[in-house]
């Protein structure tokens, strides 16, 4: 028996197959997850308070169909796993893909999943950049494996996640990977929701994974791909952003026709 949370997540992200923790299982959900429920921040944009409490998710994510960042979406998928049956740990990183890791807070979750043939990262709330299978946790060397698209190595006490950027590889994240607790993400989640300096509070950032490639957009640049073919195109207003998000990301947002955005001064 699943309680109503589990019961109503599984609806969300359209889960009808095995539930038990296995990778096939892990590998299933994290990608109907990230193919469900988008990667967003209005909220902060708003002004509101960016609940972390499995209410308040399930209230935000499941019920109203919204999306949220990595807190959001790694908190309650940390729970999901957990009632399962899975062995988690929660970890903080460093976001490192346009600042160098010394001067990057550690202002990202993640988790990694301990199963029987190894152990694994599992990153759902990563947006874009994010890798849509769960990694083994093994150095796999500057190059990665052959025609990989993400993939993990060892630099000193740091596991790095390493992607790839069109021709050119690049680090998106690194962490000590110690045992992180919801205290420290209370306190990196506060900073991000509401510091003048968070990027979060800087720009528009939406984006989902489809089964075709992906939908994003950042600020009014908006990028839909599909296969090897990318659209790229600009919304010309507000209006043009609610029917995005209600076309693209599967929610009505119409309080973001008023939305303050100083960092798009077209639509001052």
């Amino acid at each position: 028996m699943t309680s109503p949370m589990l019961g109503s997540y599984l609806d969300r992200i359209g889960w009808g197959a095995r539930t038990d923790p296995t990778r096939d299982t892990l590998a299933g959900l994290l990608r109907a997850h990230m193919q469900a429920i988008p990667f967003e921040n209005l909220d902060v944009l708003l002004g509101r308070e960016v609940r972390l409490d499995l209410d308040g998710l399930a209230d935000k994510l499941i019920r109203a169909r919204r999306g949220g960042y990595c807190f959001e979406h790694t908190t309650l998928f940390a729970a999901v796993l957990e009632e399962l049956g899975f062995r988690i740990a929660r970890h903080s990183a460093r976001v490192t893909l346009v600042a160098p890791r010394h001067e990057a807070g550690r202002l990202h979750m993640l988790l990694t999943v301990s199963l029987p043939d190894g152990r694994f990262v599992a990153d759902p709330g990563f947006g874009g950049p994010a890798a849509c299978e769960p990694l083994p946790l093994e150095d796999s060397g500057a190059d990665g494996p052959d025609g990989a698209s993400h993939w993990m190595t060892r630099d000193g006490a740091f596991w790095v996640l390493n992607t790839q950027f069109g021709e050119r590889a690049g680090s998106a994240w690194a962490s000590t990977l110690e045992e992180d607790h919801a205290i420290d993400f209370a306190i990196a989640n506060h900073y991000t929701s509401t510091h003048p300096a968070s990027p979060f509070r800087n720009r528009l950032m939406l984006s989902l994974f489809t089964p075709e490639g992906r939908v994003s957009l950042m600020n009014r640049d908006a990028a839909i791909r599909r296969g090897g073919e990318t659209k790229r195109f600009q919304l010309a207003d507000r209006a043009h952003l609610t029917m995005f998000i209600r076309e693209h990301l599967g929610f009505d947002a119409p309080e973001v026709e008023g939305l303050h955005m100083p960092f798009i001064p077209e639509w001052r």
